[in-house]
């Protein structure tokens, strides 16, 4: 039941009548959100390494474990494609309307699309269209064992979206001193205040058709 009622409505289908009250949800809590991400992370020290692997005048699809959400994101506060150097980004989204949130919190933080859909909810008819916002030049960041599982197991999907917009992948790492884990399906990790979190940015891995089965053991590799 509990799962019926997340997944009830999507962010853009919340009839007429309840569209106050779940705007105010989703704008207050991203709002509060990034205030908290913006607080936490004067406390934080991040170290970045990696950077010299990205090209200004290329765009990219970075990924990294569902499990390192959380100290990804306040590696990328205040700014995700700042802190990425590659422009403008459009990112694939789950699209229950319990997500606004973290929808609004990513709009505040830069990204330009918000493509709505995840496995099981029109995730190829939203992968296409990232597909389309790469080969116009964008960026995006995946989550290649999301957003159910199993966890740090590369789903092919994303091989298949940069072997069809040419653009390549780019692993990311995070790791951080302190921190408190989660009893989730990916134990996500929560940096604590007054720790340091280190993202390692990896080297582009360009897919193709030949290189398939070899790209998606270097991705795994490069994920750690």
């Amino acid at each position: 039941m509990t799962e019926s009622l997340l997944s009830r409505y999507r962010v853009n289908e919340v009839p007429l009548i309840l569209q106050p009250i779940f705007y105010l949800y989703g704008y207050g809590i991203g709002v509060l959100l990034l205030i908290v991400l913006a607080i936490l992370r004067i406390t934080i020290k991040v170290e970045i390494t990696g950077q010299d692997n990205l090209r200004r005048d290329m765009n990219h699809i970075f990924c990294h474990w569902h499990s390192l959400v959380p100290l990804s994101l306040e590696c990328t506060v205040p700014s995700i494609p700042a802190v990425l150097d590659c422009g403008s980004h459009a990112l694939m989204q789950h699209p229950s309307w319990y997500m606004k949130p973290v929808h609004v919190l990513l709009r505040l933080m830069g990204v330009e699309r918000i493509i709505l859909g995840s496995t099981g909810h029109s995730g190829r008819e939203a992968a296409e269209r990232v597909v389309e916002y790469l080969r116009q030049g964008y960026s995006t960041v995946l989550i290649p064992d999301g957003p159910y599982g199993p966890a740090f197991v590369l789903k092919k999907g994303i091989l298949h979206m940069s072997l069809q917009s040419g653009v390549p992948i780019v692993a990311m790492q995070f790791s951080a001193s302190r921190f408190f884990e989660l009893k989730t399906w990916d134990r996500k990790k929560l940096p604590y205040p007054f720790s340091t979190i280190r993202m390692r940015i990896g080297k582009p891995i360009q897919v193709t058709s030949d290189n398939f089965d070899e790209a998606y053991a270097k991705i795994t590799d490069a994920l750690g």
